[in-house]
């Protein structure tokens, strides 16, 4: 059975103090000993966990006006209801010649006398007789007396030498009513247009200046702060050593971020040690509204973000039913006193530990954390752009977790969707994850997939 989507549903979830306890237990495999502080000793499926993490996803409140030019992407506040019709009138959909349909007679020509041109943005004054048509722009008001326009390459014009003009339509040319937009036929007056917690695409900015709007009502940006923890981590700019490695978590998470539209805070790279976790974890508490941080969530003894993060907030941590990305911890760290804030709807910040290994990292924040920040961000739909495609290739999998491999679609000759991998699945290896379209998604209780098996895949275009 494949994990639902967390991107496909609407929900407005409740703000419990805490993330919800853990589901009847389990037994544990031999030899499997419960991390320090999780919720329970074994793994958690990738659903029970989309499940506790919907509990801290409550919207922000905060409203603000912009101006459409600075409104893209982010996410609407209120309904917009059409005032007018759009088009506000019947006008033709084609350069071409305006007539009276009625004046088709199946298996014989028409032919009309042009009367004259009636152009987008004007409008013909007078009423078109018998026998008569114009010629009209795409964009002009349909002029009184035709309802039918025949496109201008399907018609045959004749011109005499006095100057007068005829058109000649040959039989099913064009039916009565063709090439005709209707007004409101677009947008009806009184109509939402668009409803609150729409994202506002750039189709949606058009939408909008339609109406003739210039300002629009959104949710204040969400304020999201992020920094990579390890001893072992190098930021840009500083010497390499040996045993160490550059920061690259928090680059793709900025982008990650970005790309969603909220404020990104980056508050750099945090070592192994606890005075520096816990003065981090304060001030991006203090500022922000959701943390985001990688590494230091495994049993390792130098993890110090679990100890801190059992004493300084409502945290629980879990080992994920998954591959990459098994270690995770989330839940809310209350702001400190000293908070600067004047918004009227900040609470706790919403954390997510994520592991460390570059694709883990990401895994984790496209399945679990980018579904939960768009609820924040008062977003009420945010589907995953997947699609249906045929393994090209053996893919290795046993049953009891969920495995997101990185893939490649390619098109056969015939239009079949196939996928094949980007070779090695290691969770370090990030150049995998810029070779791929997308994630291929292999459900908790599959085991191998033969070639021709159909597969989900998680397309990149539109979560990247």
């Amino acid at each position: 059975m494949s994990p639902p989507n967390p991107f496909a549903a609407d929900a407005t979830p409740a703000a419990p103090s805490s993330v919800p306890p853990p589901p009847g237990s389990h037994d544990r495999s031999a030899g499997e000993a419960a991390a320090p502080g999780a919720a329970s000793g074994h793994d958690l499926p990738v659903d029970a966990i989309h499940a506790r993490l919907g509990a801290l996803a409550v919207p922000v409140r905060g409203v603000e006006e912009v101006a459409i030019f600075a409104a893209l992407d982010r996410v609407l506040a209120e309904d917009i209801v059409s005032p007018m019709d759009v088009p506000p009138h019947d006008n033709s959909a084609m350069d071409g010649f305006a007539f009276d349909g009625a004046a088709l007679a199946a298996g014989r020509p028409l032919r009309l006398q042009v009367g004259g041109t009636v152009l987008a943005g004007h409008r013909w004054p007078g009423t078109l007789g018998p026998g008569q048509c114009l010629r009209i722009m795409t964009g002009a008001v349909m002029p009184a007396g035709a309802d039918t326009v025949v496109p201008q390459e399907a018609a045959v014009c004749h011109r005499a030498d006095d100057g007068t003009e005829t058109v000649d339509i040959p039989p099913g040319a064009v039916r009565p009513g063709d090439h005709r937009r209707r007004a409101g036929e677009d947008l009806a007056r009184g109509r939402t247009a668009l409803a609150r917690g729409s994202r506002l695409t750039p189709a949606a900015l058009g939408l909008i200046a339609s109406l003739g709007q210039a300002t629009v009502p959104v949710f204040r940006r969400l304020r999201v702060a992020f920094f990579s923890t390890g001893d072992e981590i190098l930021s840009l700019g500083t010497p390499w050593r040996e045993g160490a490695v550059y920061d690259s978590n928090r680059y793709t998470l900025f982008g990650l971020l970005a790309r969603m539209g909220v404020e990104p805070i980056d508050l750099g790279a945090v070592p192994d040690e606890p005075q520096a976790l816990e003065a981090a974890l304060r001030i991006a508490a203090g500022r922000a509204d959701a943390i985001v941080t990688s590494g230091g969530v495994s049993a390792g003894a130098a993890d110090h973000t679990r100890t801190l993060l059992d004493r300084l907030g409502s945290v629980e941590f879990w080992r994920v039913a998954m591959r990459p990305g098994r270690p995770m911890a989330a839940g809310r760290i209350p702001r400190p006193p000293s908070a600067n804030d004047s918004a009227a709807d900040a609470g706790p910040a919403v954390l997510f530990a994520l592991p460390g290994n570059p694709v883990a990292a990401m895994v984790a924040f496209l399945v679990f954390v980018r579904p939960v920040l768009w609820r924040m961000m008062g977003r009420r739909h945010a589907p995953a752009p997947a699609l249906r495609a045929l393994a090209a290739e053996p893919l290795r999998k046993r049953p009891g977790r969920t495995e997101y491999q990185r893939g490649v679609v390619f098109q056969e000759a015939d239009g079949t969707l196939r996928v094949r991998t980007t070779g090695p699945q290691g969770s370090g290896l990030l150049s995998s994850m810029v070779q791929a379209d997308g994630l291929i998604v292999l459900p908790h209780a599959s085991g191998p997939i033969a070639v021709g098996d159909p597969v989900e895949v998680l397309l990149f275009d539109g979560m990247l």
